[in-house]
C-alpha cells in the first residue's frame, strides 16, 4: 500500500465496518492505523486480505538489514522473471515447430508472470469483483487477454517489465519520501555525559537524562539538545536550521542534536530527551504532512478515478466495435484493445503528485523551512499580501542602547557613563536594562536607591544624588531647556525611547534605545516585492516607532496600535486583494496566523502557541526564508503541472499510435514505464536544488 488509489480500495473494504472509529494511512510508510475494538481485528484483516493485500501486524518496525535482504529478495525474483520471459520470447522466435517446444514456452512465459505478477492480478481481480476498475485491473485484464490470443511470450514480458518498472518507482517514491529522515543518521547514538564522580563515559543518548550534562569535542556531532555551560565553540547548524554559516555558541545559547561541533570543546546541559529534540520534531512534521493531500493531488486522483473507467470502456469499444463496424479482423482488434489498456494505466498520473509535493516538503527541511502540508506548500505560491508583526519579526525583539551623548550633542565622558551604568543595572526595568548592556565598565556600589513607576529611578552614586529617568520624569522636575527637548524630539521621532541621566544641578547625559531592525529584514521585504507580493506592518507598538521602523525597510503600509482581535481583522480587510500570508511569532499573532491563507511563525523565537497556529516553521528565525518558501511552492507547481503533462502527453501519443496498429504491448509498456519513471526523476529534482 504505497499510493492513493491502493488507500481508497481499502478505504471501500473497511467500509461497511461500523465498528471502526477512524482510519489513519501512513502511506510513506505503508502502515494502517485503525481504531475499533479488537473483536472486529480479525474481520478487518479477512476484509484487507480479501481487496489483494497482504495484511500483517506492526509491532516492531523492521530494521536496516532487514528491509535491504528484503528488497535484495525482491529484485532478484525480478531479475529471474525477466530471465524467464526473455527464454519465453527466444522459444517463440527461434525452436522449431511443435506441440512440446510451445508447452515449454508457454509453460516459461507461467512461470515469468508467477514470479512477477501474482500481486498485480490479486490485487486486480478483487477490484473487479468490486466492480472497481485500477491500475492492477488493468494489467490484470491486459496480461490475461494477450495469453489468451497467443500472445504468452509478450504477456509475460509486458508482466515482468510492468513489475520491474514498479519497482524502480516505489524505490525512487522512498528517496524522496525517507530524504528528510536522513537527517537522523546525523544524531549520533552515544553521548559523553558527566557522571556522579566527576568522570565521563560515552551512554546511549535514548538513555540520556533531562538535566545531565554532556561534553562535545571538536569535529563532534551533538547527539542531543541542551544548552551550553561552559566553554564556547562554532557550531554548523544547517541541518536543523539551514543556516550556511556556523553560529557561534557560549553560556547560556541553546544547542541542536544533528549539529556539528566545528571548533573548540563545551558542555552542554540536556533540555530534551532524545525523543524530543528539534530534530526528531522537524522529521515527525515532515512524514505527518507527507500523509497530506494537496490540492493538485486530490484532483489527479479524481480525475484518475474517471479516466481509468473510460479507457477500459474504451478499450472494449475497440475490442468489440470495430470489428463488427469496421470489419477488422477480431484477433487484431482484441490486442490493440489491449495494448491501449497497457498505454492507458494512470501509473505515471497517481505517482506525479505525490513525489513532487514530498520533495518540496524534504527540501524546505533541508533548508530549515518546516512546511506542515503538502496544501500549504501550494498554497503559498498564491499569496499577494503578507502581513508582518513587528517586534520579534521585522525587528530584534528587545531594545538596544543606540545612542548616548551629553545635553550639548557631545560625546559622553567615560566618568558620566559609568554613573548610568551603575544606576541602570540595579533596576529591572527593560530601558534600563537596554541601557546597561551597552555601557562599558563595570557598575559601582549605588546607595539609597529607589524606583520611581513609571519614571524611573534613583540613587547615590559616589555621594552624588542621581536620577535616571524618562522624558516625562525631566519635564516634571523642570529640568528640560528648549535645546535638550528638540534633541530628545528628533529621538521620539526616530522611534526611540530617551532616558536621561541628572544631578540636582541638572541633565549630564542622554540615552536613546530602541528595538532595531533585524539585519535580514530589509533583504527579505526586498525579495518579497521581487515577486510581486505587497508587505504590511501590523504592530500593537506606538505609530511613531512603527513608522520608523517601516521607513528602514522601505514598507509602505502600516497599521499600528492593534490589539490581536484587530490583526485578526486587518488580514480579512487585506483579503480583499488576494490571498494573505501572515508572519508572526508571539501570541498575540496566533489569531491572525490562523486566520492567514499560510501562516509563518519564527521556529526559534515564536511562542509555543503562535507556533502551534503557523502552517510553515522558520527554524532560524530568518525572515528571508519567506520569500524561498514562496520561491519553492511556485518551483514545485511548476514541476507539478509538467509532471501531469508529460504523463498525458506521452499516453496520447502511444494511443494514437495503438489506434493505428503502430504501437506493440512492447511499446505500450515501455511508454508507460517511461513515463512513470520521468515524472519520479522530474519531480525528484527539488531535491538537488
Amino acid at each position: 500500500m504505497d499510493c492513493p488509489t491502493e488507500e481508497g480500495q481499502i478505504r471501500r473494504a473497511l467500509e461497511g465496518f461500523t465498528d471502526i472509529r477512524s482510519l489513519r494511512f501512513d502511506l510513506p510508510a505503508r502502515a494502517l492505523t485503525v481504531d475499533a475494538p479488537h473483536a472486529v481485528w480479525p474481520a478487518v484483516t479477512a476484509a484487507i486480505t480479501q481487496a489483494g493485500f497482504k495484511a500483517e501486524a506492526l509491532s516492531v518496525p523492521p530494521s536496516a538489514e532487514q528491509t535491504a535482504r528484503a528488497q535484495r529478495r525482491e529484485w532478484l525474483r525480478l531479475v529471474a522473471a525477466l530471465g524467464v520471459a526473455a527464454a519465453a520470447e527466444l522459444l517463440h522466435l527461434l525452436a522449431p515447430q511443435g506441440m512440446a517446444w510451445q508447452a515449454a514456452g508457454m509453460v516459461a512465459a507461467v512461470i515469468a508472470i508467477a514470479l512477477s505478477g501474482l500481486a498485480v492480478f490479486r490485487k486486480g481481480l478483487a477490484a473487479l469483483l468490486r466492480g472497481q476498475l485500477n491500475i492492477n485491473a488493468l494489467m490484470a485484464v491486459a496480461v490475461s487477454g494477450a495469453f489468451a490470443i497467443g500472445q504468452w511470450p509478450e504477456a509475460a514480458m509486458v508482466m515482468a517489465l510492468y513489475a520491474l518498472a514498479e519497482l524502480i518507482e516505489a524505490r525512487s517514491v522512498e528517496r524522496a519520501r525517507h530524504a528528510i529522515t536522513g537527517l537522523l543518521a546525523l544524531t549520533p547514538a552515544q553521548a559523553e555525559v558527566r557522571q556522579p564522580d566527576g568522570s565521563w563515559a560515552r551512554l546511549d543518548a535514548k538513555t540520556v537524562a533531562v538535566g545531565a550534562t554532556v561534553r562535545v569535542k571538536p569535529g563532534e556531532r551533538l547527539a542531543l539538545d541542551g544548552r551550553v555551560t561552559a566553554g564556547q565553540s562554532a557550531v554548523d547548524q544547517s541541518p536543523v536550521t539551514g543556516e550556511s554559516v556556523p553560529v557561534d555558541k557560549a553560556a547560556g545559547d541553546a544547542v541542536f542534536a544533528g549539529t556539528i561541533n566545528q571548533g573548540g570543546s563545551f558542555e552542554f546541559e540536556v533540555t530534551q530527551p532524545a525523543a524530543g529534540t528539534v530534530l526528531a520534531g522537524i522529521i515527525r512534521a515532515v512524514e505527518a504532512a507527507q500523509g497530506q493531500r494537496a490540492p493538485t493531488q486530490r484532483f489527479v486522483d479524481r480525475f484518475a478515478a474517471v479516466y481509468t473507467p473510460a479507457i477500459f470502456v474504451l478499450a472494449l469499444a475497440v475490442a468489440v466495435g470495430t470489428p463488427l463496424l469496421l470489419g477488422w479482423p477480431w484477433l487484431s482488434a482484441i490486442y490493440k484493445a489491449l495494448v491501449l489498456l497497457v498505454i492507458a494505466c494512470p501509473c505515471a498520473l497517481v505517482i506525479s503528485t505525490p513525489v513532487t509535493i514530498v520533495s518540496g516538503l524534504a527540501a524546505a527541511a533541508r533548508r530549515g523551512i518546516l512546511i506542515k502540508g503538502g496544501v500549504h506548500l501550494e498554497q503559498a505560491r498564491r499569496l499577494r499580501v503578507l502581513a508582518l508583526d513587528k517586534t520579534g519579526t521585522l525587528t530584534e525583539g528587545r531594545p538596544i542602547l543606540v545612542a548616548q551623548q551629553a545635553p550639548d550633542g557631545a560625546a559622553l565622558p567615560d566618568r558620566v557613563a559609568q554613573l548610568a551604568l551603575s544606576l541602570a543595572a540595579r533596576s529591572d526595568h527593560p530601558v534600563a536594562q537596554a541601557i546597561a548592556r551597552g555601557l562599558p565598565g563595570e557598575a559601582r556600589p549605588v546607595n539609597e536607591f529607589a524606583a520611581a513607576a513609571g519614571r524611573g529611578v534613583t540613587g547615590r552614586v559616589d555621594g552624588m544624588a542621581l536620577l535616571l529617568g524618562n522624558h516625562r520624569w525631566i519635564h516634571e522636575r523642570g529640568l528640560c531647556t528648549p535645546a535638550l527637548e528638540a534633541v530628545m524630539q528628533a529621538h521620539e521621532a526616530e522611534g526611540r525611547t530617551v532616558s536621561l541621566l541628572a544631578d540636582e544641578g541638572g541633565v549630564l547625559a542622554l540615552f536613546a534605545v530602541a528595538d532595531t531592525a533585524k539585519p535580514s529584514s530589509r533583504e527579505a521585504v526586498a525579495a518579497l516585492r521581487e515577486l510581486g507580493i505587497a508587505p504590511v506592518m501590523l504592530t500593537g507598538d506606538n505609530p511613531t516607532t512603527a513608522q520608523a521602523i517601516a521607513r528602514q525597510l522601505s514598507i509602505d503600509e502600516v497599521r499600528a496600535e492593534l490589539l490581536p482581535q484587530d490583526k485578526q481583522a486587518a488580514i480579512g480587510e487585506l483579503g480583499a486583494r488576494g490571498p494573505v500570508g501572515m508572519v508572526g511569532d508571539g501570541v498575540n499573532d496566533s489569531p491572525s496566523l490562523a486566520a492567514a491563507a499560510v501562516g509563518f511563525s519564527m521556529g526559534a523565537a515564536g511562542t509555543d502557541t503562535a507556533k502551534e497556529a503557523a502552517d510553515v516553521l522558520i527554524m532560524n528565525d530568518d525572515l528571508r526564508k519567506v520569500a524561498e518558501t514562496i520561491r519553492l511552492s511556485r518551483r514545485t507547481h511548476a514541476l507539478l503541472w509538467q509532471n501531469i503533462v508529460l504523463a498525458l502527453g506521452i499516453k496520447a501519443v502511444f494511443f494514437v499510435l495503438a489506434v493505428f496498429g503502430n504501437a506493440t504491448m512492447w511499446m505500450a509498456v515501455f511508454a508507460d514505464m517511461g513515463a512513470s519513471l520521468l515524472v519520479v526523476f522530474n519531480g525528484l529534482r527539488l531535491l538537488r536544488r
